[in-house]
């Protein structure tokens, strides 16, 4: 007897630019998983915590396909709160996509296939769950990953200039620091960056550039 297909329980599926990352500006299928253990102050998926839908692992493969995109990124939410989220994942990987995970860091990576790219998120204090950082995932991150930190503050951008010099990141990886949507202003980040001439890249949300708060795009 065959074993039951995994399912996994989605708010969206949608064809879109990438917004954020080293990928920005590429048409990607987000797959966007329901829920999320985490709370941050600047969240701005919080539909997502609740809802979605129930579906098999075939189903979601199929309407990925029918969008025509090389780029597959699964975002939630924290897909990773979902462990199906990894034959999904693998699933994805083997139809042959460039495949990558935006993920919180609360959660353990390690498990995650080689071939995805995991954007990993370090939670600074203001984002309200710098606790829930899990710090032995930077065990697991290679060239081919990346670490975003949202900056909300001076002190925030403080913290993550000495958290990327304490674990040598900028060493390892793309580091992209975020300014916090209506918290701190880009051209303030920018300057701290020059200033400290750190070897980070800044980035906007261009999907909020191009579309404002809508969802689904």
């Amino acid at each position: 007897m065959s074993q039951p297909q995994p399912r996994l329980r989605i708010s969206e599926i949608f064809h879109s630019l990438q917004g954020e990352s080293t990928r920005v500006g590429l048409p990607t299928v987000f797959v966007r998983l329901t829920g999320c253990p985490l709370r941050c102050v600047w969240c701005d998926t919080e539909y997502a915590f609740t809802g979605g839908e129930m579906r098999q692992l075939d189903d979601i493969l199929s309407e990925v396909a029918g969008h025509g995109a090389r780029h597959v990124c699964v975002t939630g939410g924290e897909p990773l709160a979902q462990k199906p989220c990894l034959d999904l994942l693998r699933a994805l990987c083997d139809a042959g996509y460039s495949v990558s995970l935006e993920t919180s860091g609360a959660l353990d990576v390690a498990p995650v296939d080689p071939r995805v790219s995991k954007i990993m998120d370090l939670k600074a204090p203001g984002s309200g769950e710098v606790d829930k950082n899990l710090w032995s995932n930077l065990e697991h991150i290679t060239a081919s990953d990346e670490i975003k930190i949202i900056i909300a503050s001076e002190a925030d951008y403080a913290w993550a200039r000495e958290v990327l010099a304490r674990h040598g990141l900028t060493q390892r990886c793309t580091v992209l620091l975020s300014p916090g949507a209506g918290l701190v202003d880009p051209q303030d980040l920018a300057a701290w960056i020059l200033r400290d001439r750190l070897a980070v890249r800044m980035q906007l949300q261009m999907h909020r550039i191009i579309w404002g708060d809508r969802t689904g795009v």
